[in-house]
């Protein structure tokens, strides 16, 4: 059995963080539709949307459309 090469996997770990922090940065919307039917009549229909995002991403454009409104540049 050959054992990992170290440098691999921990260019795979950075690449993963890297991988994560743009996402929280930028955010991502996950979506899905999941359809039960029998007989070609469908019965149940469920649509499911998730947003990843870190909370400083969105609270970011909130907080400068405040400040436009009261005023203050």
């Amino acid at each position: 059995m050959t054992r990992p090469d170290p440098t691999t996997d921990g260019e795979r770990r950075v690449a993963l963080v890297d991988l994560l922090d743009r996402v929280l940065a930028g955010g991502v919307v996950i979506s899905g539709d999941i359809k039960l039917a029998i007989a070609d009549v469908d019965l149940v229909q469920i649509s499911l949307r998730a947003l990843i995002s870190s909370i400083s991403t969105l609270s970011t454009p909130s907080c400068a459309v405040e400040s436009n409104r009261r005023g203050d540049d």
